[in-house]
């Protein structure tokens, strides 16, 4: 059975511009013979129009036309350019050098550290590592806990800048939506803006400190002393 774009559409065409059986129509669109005979009884596809299937490139009149001489042809159709370009393209996934793995225990404490909401699944994306690694280093149950440290992964040379900002915005944005939908205030430091997370207390500090004249910060200038005119004669 061929697989091609619009097989009713496709019969539709075949009936009304062929002599070709409909055993012949059936194999070729994927459809069954009784379907074949109802378009060509008028009973299915009324409203839809015929697609060439040679203007579509997924036939050639060669191959059209000796399935119209020889009854007993069943005919092959071309692979679709359109069908092609439709195919999800399927994302290799990341090599990480073997000078580089070793490093990963590192960057995967990094995220579990500083960026708690990026998923397991974001990081073992962006790192090429495995989701059990990663709940051995955060339970520290790896095998080389003792001497992992938290490393940002840009700096190993892991991941890019721009990917690794990528991650953590979707990230955020994820945590943000689902607090929202469950009431839930938001507190997470890592969300905010560095300016509202500055402590209270350094804030105070600044704020109650008064105005400062120029005479405070540099010190007042020595005075200089003055000499009566008659000590100059």
């Amino acid at each position: 059975m061929s697989e091609i774009l619009m097989p009713k559409a496709t019969a539709v065409w075949l009936v009304d511009n062929t002599s070709l059986s409909f055993e012949q129509i059936a194999d070729f669109c994927g459809l069954h013979f009784l379907e074949v005979k109802g378009i060509a009884d008028g009973e299915v596809a009324r409203d839809i129009r015929g697609a060439d299937p040679i203007a579509n490139g997924q036939l050639t009149r060669e191959e059209l036309d000796k399935a119209v001489s020889t009854p007993a042809y069943r005919m092959k159709a071309l692979v679709s350019r359109h069908a092609e370009l439709l195919k999800p393209s399927k994302k290799a996934p990341r090599y990480t050098p073997v000078s580089r793995r070793q490093d990963r225990p590192d960057a995967i404490k990094w995220f579990v550290r500083h960026h708690p909401e990026v998923t397991d699944a974001q990081i073992s994306k962006l790192l090429g590592t495995t989701k059990s690694t990663i709940e051995q280093v955060r339970n520290n149950t790896h095998w080389n806990a003792a001497n992992i440290k938290p490393v940002d992964p840009v700096t190993l040379g892991l991941v890019s800048q721009i990917e690794l900002d990528a991650a953590v915005r979707k990230a955020a944005a994820v945590k943000i939506k689902q607090a929202e939908k469950l009431g839930i205030p938001l507190d997470d430091p890592s969300l905010k803006p560095a300016a509202a997370i500055i402590p209270d207390e350094e804030e105070d500090t600044y704020n109650s400190r008064p105005d400062l004249s120029v005479e405070d910060v540099f010190g007042s200038a020595p005075s200089r002393p003055v000499h009566d005119e008659d000590d100059e004669d």
